[in-house]
């Protein structure tokens, strides 16, 4: 972090390192694909809370409520964690090709129009937040899992015989005692989502998409660092992505210390 710090004001051409100050940061700043880049991140943490988030969060719940079968159907959810994320990913691009993929074969089995998913600027990153989504509820829908068992169940019982039904029960006894619970997975959500990198990477074949519809503030620093050898301009790029992520990381800490209280 020392080093990528001061990288951030220097220049290194030719084997000589000089001091720029601003430089880097004016550049990228000045770089029309910068803005598209943070567009794109937004895009997709916005997108990833509304179906990363969520979605765990409601097969909790749902694995919660089952009598039977729930250690099977764990280990069913968990099961894309345990795949290497390229070998998910390389399955994700043969389900969304246009051309044979099973997900368009179902659809025309429906008589519905094809979706042309990753090449196309509306429905790319969508296509990337399923996949990223897909392989990494596992993890989070165990957490929730094991919150959810730590509700007292007299609270259940309670608002059964005050007549509440699932949904009822839901929204006054399991959201309000797993409220810290979900913020810290939230915050956590964010932060990670944010660092999206390899997901949009496999999917496009290590490009960025059609017009840059999956750019991403990580891919632009790579570029940077790697197709650019401009190491001065991705640590400028790194460094303003690690200043929003440690205002999350702050609330974070400070969540999880009220949790421990």
């Amino acid at each position: 972090m020392v080093r990528e710090f001061f990288l951030a004001f220097q220049r290194t051409r030719t084997g000589r390192t000089t001091w720029t100050g601003w430089h880097n940061l004016h550049q990228i700043v000045n770089d029309p694909t910068f803005w598209q880049a943070w567009r794109n991140t937004g895009l997709f943490t916005g997108l990833a809370l509304v179906l990363g988030y969520a979605l765990p969060f409601a097969v909790a719940v749902l694995l919660n409520e089952l009598r039977q079968a729930r250690g099977f159907l764990r280990v069913l959810v968990y099961l894309p964690v345990m795949l290497p994320p390229v070998s998910a990913l390389v399955l994700f691009q043969y389900l969304y090709n246009p051309d044979y993929g099973l997900i368009d074969h179902l659809l025309h089995a429906l008589h519905l129009p094809a979706v042309a998913w990753l090449q196309d600027q509306r429905t790319a990153m969508l296509s990337v937040v399923i996949a990223s989504t897909w392989m990494n509820m596992g993890s989070a829908t165990l957490i929730y899992l094991a919150g959810l068992q730590g509700i007292p169940g007299e609270l259940y019982e309670a608002a059964e015989l005050d007549g509440a039904g699932l949904l009822r029960r839901i929204r006054h006894v399991t959201i309000p005692q797993m409220r810290n619970v979900l913020s810290l997975m939230l915050l956590m959500q964010i932060v990670a989502t944010m660092q999206v990198f390899v997901e949009p990477f496999v999917l496009t074949n290590g490009g960025q998409g059609v017009g840059g519809s999956t750019i991403t503030v990580v891919y632009l620093i790579y570029q940077y660092a790697f197709n650019f050898d401009n190491y001065g301009a991705a640590s400028a790029l790194g460094l303003l992505l690690l200043l929003v992520l440690a205002v999350f990381s702050a609330l974070y800490v400070r969540l999880s210390r009220r949790v421990e209280e």
